[in-house]
């Protein structure tokens, strides 16, 4: 239990990586605060760590891109559950695989919305009382898509690199507050993330993933564990986490 009475705030909770971190971190004894666009998915969620783990655990439907929604979700958090521990940006998408003359608008904003805004905006809301209490954490979710580009990923590839340009602007403004930074990029995951890339396509998702044992959720929640549960002294910063059979972000050994 080394999170006991520890208070966590996950973004994008309903599927992938952060359901794995509602998981992980409610095994660990965390009470949880589950945040996603899809309610139905976050009671399911809450109450099936509720029956295994005995967590306490609160779902709110928000969508991150919403500064307004997101502002009165945490101001009108119930009094007992205002002090958060620990914060997990994860919400994030990926829309389309087009190069930049041909883009979609629409997707471009989608990722601008979710991947930079969205992760500025809870920041923003949460952050100032870590700063009065003089402790807490930040971890970012982010990207291999933040250290490298490749075709056709480009507004995906430069929302993933400012999350990670704002984790490191995180670390400095927030020296000497109490409060650590980390940034979490993770290659490719077994997740949602194709599916909803390719708009519901889940043939053309699944072949993603096809020859090799991608990362799954619980890899990369597990990370992030581990950079919260070590001693306020230490503080992981950066982390890329990666599947044994990916090298870069282009190049991928399969056995098709």
């Amino acid at each position: 239990m080394l999170l006991k009475n520890k208070t966590v705030f996950i973004t994008g909770a309903s599927s992938g990586i952060g359901q794995a971190c509602a998981e992980v971190f409610a095994e660990a004894g965390a009470r949880l605060i589950l945040l996603a666009r899809r309610i139905d998915r976050i009671n399911e969620l809450a109450e099936f760590l509720k029956d295994k783990f005995g967590t306490e655990a609160i779902g709110f439907q928000c969508d991150v891109r919403n500064a307004a929604a997101v502002f009165k979700t945490v101001e009108d958090l119930p009094e007992a559950w205002r002090d958060i521990d620990i914060l997990i940006n994860n919400a994030g998408l990926s829309r389309g695989l087009d190069k930049i003359q041909d883009g979609v608008l629409q997707n471009w904003e989608e990722m601008i919305d979710t991947n930079v805004k969205g992760l500025l905006y809870v920041t923003r809301a949460i952050s100032p009382k870590m700063v009065e209490r003089g402790s807490g954490m930040i971890i970012n979710i982010a990207s291999i898509a933040g250290r490298e580009v490749y075709p056709n990923g480009n507004v995906y590839c430069a929302t993933k690199h400012a999350a990670r340009a704002l984790s490191q602007s995180m670390q400095i403004d927030l020296n000497g507050t109490g409060i650590r930074v980390t940034n979490i990029d993770p290659g490719m995951v077994d997740t949602e993330f194709s599916v909803v890339r390719f708009r519901g396509d889940e043939e053309r998702a699944s072949n993603v993933y096809k020859g090799f044992e991608p990362l799954h959720g619980r890899d990369v929640a597990e990370t992030a564990l581990f950079c919260a549960t070590r001693p306020p002294h230490v503080s992981i910063q950066d982390i890329l986490v990666m599947p044994s059979a990916q090298a870069s972000a282009t190049i991928v050994h399969k056995k098709l």
